[in-house]
């Protein structure tokens, strides 16, 4: 053995020159631990950040939402007519025809069909001199204020274009002053549908969510 052999290394290795063997440090097997151990780190968020913007532009939100909000929307209640029994029927009503235009016979003829119709008929005749060739439209209705809220509107469905006007009486009857327009009453058809109208208004639309 050589004296420049160093001790235990059993004369494999043997120094010839100025070149001397080095230990490799065990430090390469740490760093590709860590870094694989990074890699999955990396590789992990990726992929949730991925899930994520899938979710976001596949629409569970908006279902989510939407959801949701049906959960929260309650049921609007059943909305209910207004009380038709505060209309009195045309058997209720009594009516006094008068004529205010210069043809004859206009206020019996009325009379006559409104009776036909079930309307009560009181006074028959020509219009006070208030009213006589004063009323310019298809007809006049003259009653006390309550009238506003119970006969005017079911008389008036028998004439289209009539117009309402109150005064002091404290009678439930009221006037129809025929005015210089007038043509006919309306048809019974037509007449006997706006009652129905009348009395059974359409409910109001249901609330939306």
């Amino acid at each position: 053995m050589s004296m420049l052999t160093p001790p235990g290394m059993g004369g494999k290795y043997r120094i010839t020159g100025d070149v001397y063997p080095r230990m490799r440090r065990p430090h390469r097997r740490r760093r590709i631990v860590l870094a694989a151990t990074a890699a999955v780190v990396v590789l992990g968020a990726a992929g949730w950040g991925t899930l994520q913007l899938v979710d976001v532009f596949s629409g569970d939100t908006g279902t989510k939402a939407a959801a949701g909000k049906r959960a929260d929307c309650k049921p609007a209640p059943t909305p209910t007519a207004p009380a038709a029994a505060a209309l009195p029927k045309p058997a209720q009503i009594t009516v006094n025809v008068y004529n205010a235009t210069p043809r004859s016979g206009l206020a019996k003829t009325t009379a006559d069909e409104l009776k036909k119709r079930g309307f009560k008929v009181g006074k028959v005749g020509n219009a006070p001199a208030a009213y006589d060739k004063k009323v310019p439209g298809a007809g006049l209705l003259l009653g006390a204020p309550a009238a506003t809220k119970g006969a005017f509107p079911v008389l008036g469905t028998q004439l289209a274009g009539a117009t309402t006007r109150t005064d002091a009486r404290t009678t439930a009857d009221v006037d129809l002053i025929i005015g210089t327009a007038f043509k006919n009453l309306s048809p019974k058809t037509t007449a006997d549908a706006a009652l129905v109208a009348l009395t059974r208004p359409a409910p109001a639309p249901a609330g939306k969510c």
